[in-house]
């Protein structure tokens, strides 16, 4: 399964670096470069749960996507950090693009600072705009932005609850167990591969209850990990992409 990333980074070594290690792991990299290549500070406590301190640098500057780029894929999954400055634009082109090809639309709210920064109502219309298929959220990014109130007939809210059930609203509330872990050593990109796992589950047909099982299985292998990337899975039929739409 196909893998494509959209994104603009730094006319510099780093970014170099970043669209190298995609393309030798097979993604088609589509990226923009100008400027600087955004950075993540990431402090990681003895518990594995970590704080974030971002710039995003080149990434926020993101405009003018050809569409070309966008268009044809099967699961498009948008960064919520892009509803502000000029990337919004490219969010609005993907997400009429993905519904023009039938595809499914996936958004992750990001982060806390950024629904306080926009807006509990103003971020709940922007996503209204979007019409995506899924949102994902954390609980408490779901509690202070209101947004299980997204939840219809066209968009299912999924909210993650660490170690507490995944929950699934829809027209109707569904809860998921999360399997333990017997040691999280690194909390880091946990709901990125809980993404992939799902977008992977969803393309080969899974019900939303599946999908996020799969999510489960891929974000628990992360937390055993440190850093955000992955071994190679033992097991084959494991959902195992970092950016939801294929496997390993």
């Amino acid at each position: 399964m196909a893998v494509r990333f959209v994104g603009r980074v730094g006319e510099d070594a780093v970014g170099a670096a970043l669209v190298r290690d995609l393309t030798e792991d097979g993604v088609d990299t589509k990226v923009q470069r100008h400027g600087r290549t955004g950075t993540i500070v990431i402090v990681v406590d003895p518990s594995g749960e970590r704080t974030m301190y971002p710039d995003r640098a080149a990434a926020g500057e993101l405009a003018d996507v050809p569409d070309l780029w966008l268009s044809g894929a099967g699961a498009v999954h948008l960064s919520a950090y892009s509803l502000v400055g000029p990337s919004l634009s490219v969010l609005r082109r993907a997400s009429a693009l993905a519904q023009a090809d039938g595809a499914i639309l996936t958004i992750d709210a990001s982060s806390i600072a950024l629904i306080d920064a926009i807006g509990p109502a103003p971020f709940r219309d922007l996503i209204r705009t979007l019409q995506p298929t899924y949102l994902f959220a954390n609980g408490i990014e779901a509690d202070i932005g209101s947004l299980r109130e997204l939840a219809s007939s066209s968009t299912t809210v999924i909210v993650k609850n660490g170690t507490e059930p995944t929950e699934i609203h829809a027209t109707a509330t569904t809860t998921v167990p999360v399997p333990p872990v017997d040691e999280v050593r690194d909390t880091t990109g946990a709901g990125d591969a809980f993404a992939a796992g799902f977008l992977s589950a969803v393309l080969d047909h899974a019900d939303a209850v599946e999908a996020v099982q799969a999510g489960h299985t891929l974000a628990r292998r992360v937390l055993s990990e440190p850093g955000a990337t992955l071994s190679k899975p033992s097991d084959e039929s494991l959902p195992a992409d970092e950016n939801g739409t294929a496997r390993d």
